[in-house]
């Protein structure tokens, strides 16, 4: 299974333009596709029809839970068709840092709650926030690869020499 983080800091260079239609040209394919939202404004899933201020659970939930109730990735997957899985995420994710600030392994979330999996997948594709807080740490601890977005102006162009450094950080 390949999971591929697409990330970049820098917002408007195409990153959940990116994970979608990898996505949907993988899962056109015949590949079995899942798409993690890990950006807290929940554009991939709305990007796949997803009313996201309706989701009783998301993404969220299964990164950070309490009271001993844990609910596993599975539990929010919703299905697009048949080749292709969504995770969603909304505005509730934007809480994540505060809630785990504390939290030992919290950069590791993601990947604990992929591999508790049951599902097989060929690619897990995971649309990142445009930033490089505790989100895209998690996203890139889970990953096998990162697919770095560009638009070529000075501003993405300068902030990739930061994304670099976190990227050999988590290698």
């Amino acid at each position: 299974m390949r999971i591929i983080s697409i990330a970049n800091q820098k917002g408007g260079c195409g990153k959940t333009t990116s994970a979608i239609n990898l996505s949907a040209c993988l899962a056109h394919n015949g590949r079995k596709i899942l798409l993690i939202d890990m950006d807290p404004q929940g554009h991939s899933a709305m990007g796949l029809n997803i009313n996201t201020g309706e989701l009783e659970k998301t993404v969220c939930d299964t990164l950070c839970y309490s009271n001993g109730a844990r609910t596993l990735l599975n539990d929010v997957t919703i299905e697009i068709n048949g080749y292709l899985d969504m995770a969603p995420s909304n505005i509730s994710l934007s809480t994540l840092e505060q809630h785990l600030s504390m939290v030992q392994g919290r950069e590791t979330k993601l990947k604990q709650a992929i591999e508790g999996l049951p599902q097989v997948y060929d690619y897990i594709i995971i649309d990142c926030p445009p930033s490089l807080g505790l989100l895209t740490f998690n996203s890139l601890m889970a990953s096998t690869e990162v697919v770095v977005p560009i638009e070529m102006s000075l501003f993405s162009l300068h902030g990739i020499s930061r994304l670099m450094k976190i990227i050999d950080l988590v290698r």
